[in-house]
């Protein structure tokens, strides 16, 4: 009847099996819409608040890809009736997406032109062959490099490095485990702490510094140095040493790895004006970022720089659509276009309020408590919503939390670094976790002890150099 069957059935059912957690998402969304709203909050802001939480549970679960969820979370804002899709695209496609789309098709650049080995020799040639230092080597020069051009970009870079001098040190990858770990967790962790050094370094600070525009707030590349740099700094030799003595690796001295490195760059083709060429105009972006990124925007800078590359002739456009990740632009953009939607409807203020209800009475006894509250949860949500997405959620919310929005603001971007407890917190753990080599269960044991240490270095510093740069 109808052309159903029992197979039909059988297939509906394992279908509805597989995708259970989508189909509770809905059920849960249906009806919490179905609920009257609370008081204080407008009917928009509660249905921007319900689209939230069914996003997570998606996002936790994942029981379909992430671009779908992105999508879903853009279809939901205009059935939910939130805005039009004319605004909703609006919101969607600003100049953090255009930043993280170019920061994307920059590493392909990069990693076309050759110098993704020539960068590991050149590590190399300044750590040695003793496996702690080339481990605080890739951290501190992932840190540096994605502080600038983005933690993006940089893991894209930085993960075949790794993986060759890892398949260098022994052909069976079971027996060099805590040796790739200790690498690969290198990249992910240093890409994670430099991300926050400038505002070029991660899509959260992009999203940060226009939710400061839009508050009428402003902060320049070199200030936003001043006041975050030197935490990435301190960073980097203690999460070094966590990371060595977590995972302590098999060989203490990979000589024989690094002969063969250098083996292979010496038999690729020497280096042309024309690779060089693609370092200056690569420094020219640089340029651009911290002069002109106030004016034109880094997301505009960067994209310049990408069409600077394909009229030049240095990648073909067929290259960038295969390697550059759609999807993870896609997912960036529409969580941009929730949180700006939970601002706009005044849920993000409802919000802040809840939790001064919740925590007021601590905040008022001890200033640094709201401090603590809000590195807490942005590093809790980070770890299961991601830390762009968090950012454009939260950012709003905690804004609104204490007068201070560009303190505060801040500290909600440092702290939606400390993504180390989860693969899909940040866009570099994704990176590197998909490299087959270190597990689930590796982010939770390395992630644990250096989120803790993360958290209270951070509280210490903003209420000691914070205080006295101020």
């Amino acid at each position: 009847m109808l052309g159903f069957s029992n197979l039909s059935l059988s297939n509906f059912l394992f279908w509805a099996t597989q995708k259970r957690w989508f189909i509770y998402a809905i059920i849960i969304g249906l009806v919490l819409i179905l609920l009257p709203h609370p008081s204080g909050l407008t009917k928009h802001g509660y249905t921007a608040i319900v689209i939230l939480i069914t996003s997570l549970v998606l996002i936790i679960k994942e029981p379909i890809p992430l671009p779908a969820i992105a999508i879903y979370m853009l279809l939901a804002q205009i059935y939910g009736g939130i805005d039009s899709a004319d605004g909703i695209a609006k919101a969607f496609m600003n100049d953090a997406v255009f930043f993280i789309m170019g920061s994307l098709m920059l590493a392909v650049v990069i990693i076309r032109q050759g110098w993704d080995s020539r960068i590991a020799l050149g590590i190399l040639k300044l750590t040695g062959n003793k496996t702690s230092n080339i481990a605080f080597g890739f951290l501190s020069i992932s840190a540096i490099l994605s502080s600038f051009i983005g933690e993006h970009t940089v893991a894209a870079i930085m993960l075949p490095i790794g993986m060759t001098l890892i398949k260098y040190t022994s052909p069976d990858i079971s027996k060099v485990k805590n040796v790739s770990a200790v690498i690969l967790f290198s990249i992910a962790y240093g890409c994670l702490i430099g991300s926050v050094g400038t505002p070029s370094g991660g899509g959260r600070n992009v999203i940060m510094i226009n939710y400061f525009n839009q508050a009428g707030l402003t902060l320049s590349y070199f200030e936003w140095m001043v006041k975050i740099y030197p935490f990435v700094l301190i960073q980097i030799p203690i999460a070094t040493w966590v990371i060595v003595n977590t995972f302590k690796p098999e060989y203490k001295i990979l000589d024989s790895s690094v002969r063969k490195l250098v083996i292979k760059v010496a038999k690729s083709r020497s280096m042309t004006g024309r690779n060089t060429l693609t370092v200056i105009i690569f420094f020219l972006i640089f340029i651009g970022w911290i002069f002109f990124s106030e004016t034109f925007g880094l997301g505009t800078i960067a994209l310049t720089g990408v069409f600077i590359y394909i009229l030049g002739g240095f990648v073909r456009w067929n290259d960038l659509n295969r390697h550059t990740h759609w999807g993870v632009i896609i997912l960036f953009g529409a969580t941009i276009s929730l949180g700006t939607s939970i601002r706009s409807t005044g849920a993000s203020l409802w919000l802040a309020d809840q939790v001064i209800i919740l925590f007021g009475g601590m905040m008022e006894v001890f200033p640094f408590f709201s401090d603590l509250i809000v590195i807490l949860i942005t590093t809790s949500m980070t770890n299961i919503l991601s830390s762009s997405a968090t950012v454009a959620v939260l950012g709003p919310i905690t804004m609104n939390l204490v007068p201070d929005m560009l303190h505060i603001g801040l500290v909600t971007a440092v702290s939606s670094a400390f993504g180390y407890f989860t693969a899909v917190a940040a866009p570099a753990c994704t990176i590197v976790y998909s490299s087959g080599m270190i597990k689930a269960k590796d982010f939770v044991k390395i992630g644990l002890r250096i989120g803790l240490l993360s958290i209270i270095l951070l509280m210490v510093y903003i209420n000691t150099y914070w205080l006295i740069i101020n």
